[in-house]
């Protein structure tokens, strides 16, 4: 059993920000950025307190791509504190979801040359061409799936709770849930919800968190001794 440690500091929005400047200033020192994007409630000026960092970044054409994901990724651990990742592939481009210990959401979308552009209302060029026609793609369902996908549904059960969207706390917690095994989930009736209730909802969603905790530490100890404090901190 992996020990639970304490829980660690949260994000300020602050923080947040300083930490999107300083990816920004990564992407326009490194040669093989050949554009950049804010996308999500940044594009369009509406972040709060829980917001999270969306990041759009155009791999140049003579740049090897996993070269460039790998280095980024290795950024994120090394620099900021990343604790996991979960891919999400929306035709050719990577979309890589991390979580920072003090439970901080970072999307960085790598984007071919030529791709590169904006799919929805959600995207506000920093530097570089965009592609005024990006070509269609979809998601890959199978990304949708796993430990990667229950993290990041609990991080968004954390906000909707926190911005006081009831209903869809809950349907996050119902995704959360759907990403365990059945014989994990089912006996425990904790996890269930009995009514639309902030406290209700609070309260399952640390027995959700429990369980998730417990299923890692079957799956992976090494990645339960980095993710425990930031999921026991979700549920705080």
């Amino acid at each position: 059993m992996t020990s639970r440690a304490t829980a660690p500091h949260i994000f300020t929005a602050d923080e947040r920000e300083r930490l999107r400047d300083a990816l920004v200033a990564a992407a326009r020192s490194d040669e093989r950025i050949a554009g950049a994007a804010h996308t999500g409630s940044a594009a369009l000026g509406r972040e709060d307190r829980w917001s999270d960092i969306d990041l759009a970044l155009s791999v140049a054409a003579d740049a090897a791509m996993d070269d460039v994901v790998a280095d980024w990724t290795r950024r994120l651990y090394e620099q900021h504190g990343a604790v996991a990742h979960h891919d999400i592939w929306y035709g050719a481009t990577r979309f890589r979801v991390f979580l920072l210990a003090d439970t901080l959401q970072v999307d960085l979308a790598f984007w071919r040359d030529g791709e590169f552009g904006a799919i929805g209302p959600t995207f506000r060029l920093i530097f570089g061409t965009p592609a005024p026609n990006p070509p269609p793609a979809a998601l890959n369902p199978r990304d949708l799936t796993g430990i990667g996908m229950a993290w990041l549904y609990a991080l968004h059960v954390r906000s909707s709770l926190a911005r006081g969207r009831l209903q869809q706390a809950e349907n996050m917690l119902n995704g959360m849930r759907e990403q365990l095994p059945r014989e994990v989930t089912e006996p425990v009736a904790e996890g269930l919800v009995e009514t639309l209730d902030a406290a209700e909802l609070a309260r399952a969603f640390a027995a959700m968190v429990e369980l998730l905790v417990r299923e890692v530490e079957q799956v992976d100890v090494e990645l339960a001794r980095r993710l425990t404090p930031t999921l026991m901190a979700l549920a705080r």
